[in-house]
C-alpha cells in the first residue's frame, strides 16, 4: 500500500483518541487539549474505561461504544492493548490510526511480536498505521492538531515529514519564533506501515504542500523510495536532512529506529538520483525551503554581488568558491553603465563595491543595471550599517528594483543587529530573501544552483552508446553457477576476467599454470614481458602476500619468480590452497591511469556502481563515487565527472585525454551486469587501465551467492524490461521492433510529434500544440518503469536514432489499482492495424502487473479512438459536465 487511505489522516470528518486522559502531565491529556483546543471541524470522541469524561469530551468504554465511525483514530495506551484496539477500529470502518505509545521495534522479540500482531490486525481493513512511538500529526490547514508537541504548527506551506517526533517538537518550536508555517507535519516514527515513500506519493499531489521537507535516519523500501522520491521531486522541491552521516551517528539513528541508517554515501547516490536536494542542518533545510519558495531558481551558478563594505564582499566571495559557485564575469558594458552611475573609487569589478557612504539612489542605481547584465545569475546584495545612509532606505531601494526587474534573483543580507531589524523585516513582507551573514545568503544561492543542477540531471536526455554491446549473459551464469556448485563464493583471476569477457569488458591475455616449469613454458609463447600472479580461490589480495611479480622479460626469470612466490605465499598464508599461477601479458601503457570500476551490494538499496581512481592506495585516495544501477550515458559520465581524477582523464598539458567513450561504456557494462546476474554481490576491476586507446581489466575479483528470483527484484530502481521486446511482423512484409520507450528516444519522439498533423495533436493532447518541448519529451521518454511503461513501434536499431510511429502508456497509481492509457499512431502508418495491436499489448500488459482498471478520456470527435475502444470492451461515460470528452474505462 502507498497512498490508500492517507487522506483520512489530514483531513478527518471524525476523530478517536483512545487513551485520553484528564491526568496532568500525561501523554493522554496533552493529546486531548490538542485536539480540542484546535480549529478542527470534526467531532471528537474521548476513549477511557475508567471515566465518563474527560475535560470536557464524554468518554466511551471502548471503541465498539463510538456514536459513529471515526475516520481517524490516536493511540496511547500499553502496547499490549494496541492489537485489539485496531482489530476493533479496524471491523468498525476507521481507515487511519496514528499509534503514539512506544515500545514495538524498541521493545526486543515481544515488541517485534506485538507490531505483527497490530499489522496484521490492520491488513483485511486496508487501515493505515503511522508511529508506533511517534509524536504525532498536525495538519494546521484543517485545524488538526493530534500530537503532543507543546506548541501547535503555524498554517503554511512547507510540508514536514520526520522520524524523531523530538526533532518534531524542536522545529515546531523553531519556526513557530520566525513566522514559518506547515502544511502538513508529519512524525512517522517506527515506520511499521506508513513510510517516507507513502508520504512522498501523498503529498507530491497535496497542492497545499509548496515543497517537502524530510529528517531521515532510515528507509524501509528503498524501491518505493526511490520511486516516489523520482515522481515527487518532479513536482516540487524535495530537499532532506539525513543524519547518521558517521559511522557512530549511524550506529546512534539504527538504536534510534530499530533499523539499519545504512551507507552514507549510498544515500547520497540515492538522492542525488532522486533530484533531491540534500543540506547538512535542519537550519538550511527550512533555509532552502524558504528560498526556494520566494524566488525563481537561477539558469546558472554566476553570482554578482553588490556591496557598501568590502570586507563583507570578501567574506561573500571566499564563501563563493568554498560552495563551488563562481563570481559573474561582468560585462564591458555593465562595468561602463556602472561607471555611469558610482564614484569614480568604486571597485571596478565583482564584487561591485559602492562604497561605505551609499545612499539608497545608488543602490537603486547599480542594482538595476547588474541585473540586466547577460554574465549574471543571480544578485547578492550587502549592507554594512554606516552612520552616513539608512540601511532601512536601501533596503527600500532593492525592493523596489528587485520588483521591477523580477527575471534574475536577488537575495540580501544587511548585516547587524537592531540596525538591519527593520530592512529583514521589509524584505521579508516583500518576499524578498535574506540572511544574517554573507556566508548563509551564499549558501542560500548554491541550494538553489543545486536544485537546478538537480533538476537539470533529472530530465536531461541520455545520449545513445556510442557502441552498442551484446552481452553473453549465459556464458556469465554459466561460469559463477560453477563456482556456486563447487562450494565457492569467490571466483579466481581468470573466471572473474571470463566474466567481464562475457561483457565485452576488455582484458588482459591469461594463461593458467600448475607449476614453476609451466609457468616457464607458458612464458615462452608470449612475445614480451609478462605479469605473474599467484592463483588461490581463498587469497583475496595477491600483492598484500607477495603473489604478484611485474615485468618478467624472459621464461628463466618467470620460473625463478614462480618458485621464489611459491615459498613466500606459503609462508604469509600457510593454510591457503595454491592452485597454482596465472600468466598474463605485461601492459606497458606509459601515462595511463589506474582506476578502479565495482560494485558492493546495499543492506537497503541493493547493487550499487562505483568508480574512482584505483591501484593499491584506492583506498588513502579516497577519490571514488557511488552509483545506482541502472545507468545510462549520462549517469556514467555524471559520476565520472564528479571524481576529482575527472579533470586529468581529459587531457591536460601534452597528456591526451583517454578514450572517454569506452570509460563511459566500461562503467556501462559493468551495470548491465549487475541488473542481469543476482547472484554477484561484489565485483572489484581493480586497477582498469585507461588511456587514449581505450581501457582494460588487469585484475579483477567477484564475489558471489545464490540467488533466487529475478535478478531486477534486488535493484532500488527498476531497469529497462528486454524481455517486452517483439518483432512484428507488418502485412506488407516489413518489421518493426515493438519495445518500451528509453530516454534516448527523447529526440526520436520530438521528431515523431512534428509529423503530427494538428489534429492529430488535438485528438491526443486536447489542445494545440506546435512543437513538443524538451522538459516534456523528456518526462513522457524517462519514465520509472515501477509504475509507467509506454510502448513504442520503431525500427530497428539504436535508441535516440530510429523513428517512432506508434506509442501505447500507461500510467499507474501509487498504488498499482488503476491506470490511465493513452495512444497515438502517426498518419502515415494507421490503416495497418498497429493501434489495436498497440493498445491490447499495453493492456495485456498492465493486466499482467496485476492492475485492475484502465482509464483515458478520448475526445467525443475522435471517432476513430472511440470505434476501437468499443471493439476492445471498453465502457463509456462522462466526468463532470463537460460533453466534448468521454471517459473510457476497462476492468481488467
Amino acid at each position: 500500500m502507498t497512498t490508500r487511505n492517507l487522506s483520512f489522516f489530514f483531513d478527518p470528518r471524525s476523530v478517536a483518541l483512545i487513551g485520553a486522559s484528564s491526568q496532568t502531565g500525561s501523554v493522554g491529556s496533552v493529546l486531548v487539549r490538542n485536539l480540542v483546543r484546535g480549529n478542527l471541524d470534526a467531532p471528537v470522541f474521548a476513549v477511557n474505561p475508567k471515566r465518563e469524561n474527560v475535560f470536557t469530551l464524554r468518554s466511551y468504554p471502548d471503541v465498539t461504544s463510538l456514536p459513529q465511525t471515526p475516520d481517524l483514530a490516536v493511540i496511547a495506551t500499553p502496547p499490549s492493548t494496541i492489537p485489539n484496539i485496531i482489530k476493533e477500529l479496524g471491523a468498525k470502518g476507521t481507515k487511519a490510526v496514528v499509534v503514539i505509545s512506544a515500545g514495538f521495534s524498541d521493545g526486543g522479540q515481544e515488541g517485534r511480536e506485538l507490531k505483527k500482531a497490530m499489522l496484521e490486525a490492520a491488513r483485511p481493513h486496508l487501515l493505515r498505521v503511522i508511529g508506533p512511538n511517534c509524536l504525532g500529526i498536525m495538519a494546521p490547514h484543517a485545524g488538526l492538531n493530534a500530537s503532543f508537541a507543546k506548541i501547535e504548527a503555524l498554517p503554511g506551506r512547507l510540508a514536514f515529514v520526520t522520524q524523531s517526533g523530538a526533532v518534531a517538537t524542536a522545529v515546531v518550536d523553531w519556526a513557530h519564533e520566525k513566522g514559518i508555517g506547515f502544511s502538513h507535519l508529519i512524525s512517522l516514527g517506527d515506520m511499521s506501515d506508513v513510510d517516507f515513500g507513502d508520504m512522498l506519493d501523498y503529498l507530491a499531489l497535496d497542492r497545499k504542500a509548496r515543497a517537502i521537507l524530510l529528517y531521515v535516519e532510515a528507509v524501509t523500501d528503498a524501491r518505493k523510495f526511490m520511486s516516489a522520491a523520482r515522481a515527487a521531486s518532479r513536482a516540487k522541491p524535495v530537499i532532506v536532512v539525513k543524519v547518521g552521516r558517521s559511522a557512530a551517528g549511524a550506529r546512534a539513528a539504527a538504536s534510534h529506529t530499530g533499523s539499519l541508517a545504512g551507507s552514507d554515501v549510498v544515500y547520497e547516490a540515492a538522492f542525488r538520483r532522486a533530484g533531491i536536494l540534500r543540506v547538512s542542518t535542519l537550519d538550511e533545510l527550512f533555509d532552502a525551503a524558504e528560498t526556494l519558495s520566494k524566488i525563481n531558481v537561477p539558469k546558472g551558478d554566476r553570482l554578482a554581488i553588490l556591496t557598501n563594505g568590502g570586507g563583507a564582499g570578501v567574506l561573500a566571495t571566499d564563501s563563493v568558491a568554498e560552495k563551488g559557485g563562481r563570481l559573474a564575469e561582468l560585462q564591458p558594458e555593465t562595468l561602463a553603465a556602472l561607471d555611469t552611475v558610482l564614484p569614480p573609487n568604486w571597485s571596478h569589478g565583482n564584487p561591485v563595491d559602492i562604497i561605505g557612504d551609499a545612499p539608497s539612489e545608488r543602490y537603486e542605481a547599480s542594482l538595476k543595471v547588474l541585473l540586466e547584465d547577460k554574465n549574471t545569475d543571480a544578485v547578492l546584495v550587502l549592507s554594512c550599517p554606516t552612520a552616513m545612509a539608512s540601511g532601512t532606505a536601501a533596503a527600500e531601494a532593492v525592493i523596489k528594483t528587485a520588483a521591477a526587474n523580477n527575471h534574475v534573483p536577488v537575495l540580501t543580507n544587511w548585516l547587524g543587529g537592531v540596525s538591519a531589524q527593520d530592512a529583514r523585516r521589509l524584505f521579508s513582507e516583500h518576499r524578498i530573501p535574506t540572511y544574517d551573514t554573507p556566508h548563509d545568503a551564499v549558501r542560500a544561492f548554491m541550494h538553489l544552483v543545486d536544485y537546478r543542477r538537480s533538476q537539470t540531471s533529472l530530465m536531461e536526455t541520455p545520449a545513445s552508446i556510442p557502441v552498442e554491446f551484446e552481452p553473453d549473459t549465459a556464458r556469465a551464469r554459466t561460469i559463477i553457477q560453477k563456482v556456486l556448485d563447487e562450494g565457492r563464493d569467490l571466483l579466481t583471476e581468470p573466471e572473474a576476467k571470463e566474466v567481464l569477457e562475457a561483457y565485452t569488458i576488455p582484458t588482459t591475455k591469461t594463461h593458467i599454470v600448475s607449476s614453476p616449469s609451466e609457468a616457464r613454458d607458458a612464458a615462452s609463447r608470449f612475445t614480451g614481458p609478462v605479469v605473474l600472479k599467484i592463483l588461490s580461490r581463498e587469497i583475496t589480495h595477491k600483492s598484500d602476500v607477495g603473489g604478484v611479480a611485474l615485468g618478467l622479460e624472459t621464461p628463466d626469470a618467470v620460473e625463478a619468480a614462480a618458485t621464489t612466490m611459491l615459498e613466500r605465499v606459503r609462508e604469509a598464508e600457510p593454510e591457503a590452497q595454491i592452485d597454482g599461477f596465472v600468466i598474463q601479458e605485461m601492459i606497458t601503457r606509459p601515462g595511463a591511469y589506474e582506476l578502479i570500476v565495482g560494485m558492493n551490494e546495499d543492506a537497503q538499496f541493493g547493487p550499487t556502481v562505483l568508480f574512482g581512481q584505483g591501484g593499491t592506495a584506492v583506498e588513502i585516495l579516497d577519490d571514488t563515487i557511488l552509483g545506482l544501477p541502472p545507468l545510462n550515458l549520462h549517469l556514467a559520465r555524471e559520476m565520472i565527472s564528479s571524481t576529482r581524477i575527472h579533470k586529468l582523464l581529459r587531457g591536460f598539458r601534452d597528456r591526451p585525454s583517454v578514450d572517454m567513450d569506452a570509460l563511459d561504456l566500461a562503467l556501462i557494462k559493468v551495470s548491465q551486469l549487475v541488473v542481469d546476474v543476482g547472484e554477484i554481490k561484489e565485483l572489484d576491476i581493480n586497477p582498469l587501465l585507461a588511456d587514449q586507446n581505450g581501457v582494460v581489466a588487469l585484475d579483477a575479483r567477484v564475489v558471489v551467492a545464490p540467488y533466487e528470483g529475478h535478478p531486477h527484484r534486488r535493484l532500488a530502481i527498476k531497469p529497462y524490461p528486454k524481455e517486452l521486446e517483439e518483432t512484428i511482423e507488418l502485412e506488407d512484409g516489413r518489421t518493426l521492433l515493438l519495445r518500451p520507450i528509453r530516454g534516448e528516444d527523447e529526440p526520436c519522439l520530438r521528431a515523431g510529434f512534428a509529423k503530427l498533423t494538428p489534429d492529430e495533436v488535438k485528438m491526443r493532447f486536447f489542445v494545440p500544440m506546435k512543437t513538443l518541448d524538451h522538459l516534456w519529451a523528456a518526462r513522457l521518454s524517462q519514465i520509472n518503469y515501477d509504475r509507467e511503461m509506454a510502448l513504442i513501434f520503431t525500427d530497428h536499431g539504436a535508441p535516440g536514432k530510429t523513428e517512432i510511429y506508434g506509442v501505447a502508456r500507461i500510467s499507474a497509481d501509487p498504488n498499482n489499482e488503476s491506470a490511465e492509457y493513452a495512444l497515438i499512431v502517426r498518419n502515415d502508418m494507421t490503416g495497418m492495424g498497429l493501434g489495436t495491436l498497440l493498445l491490447k499489448k499495453i493492456l495485456a500488459y498492465a493486466k499482467a502487473r496485476g492492475i485492475r482498471e484502465v482509464f483515458g478520456d478520448v475526445l467525443r470527435d475522435n471517432r476513430k479512438m472511440l470505434h476501437l475502444c468499443d471493439k476492445l470492451g471498453f465502457e463509456t461515460s462522462h466526468e463532470g459536465d463537460d460533453l466534448s470528452v468521454v471517459r473510457t474505462s476497462m476492468a481488467l
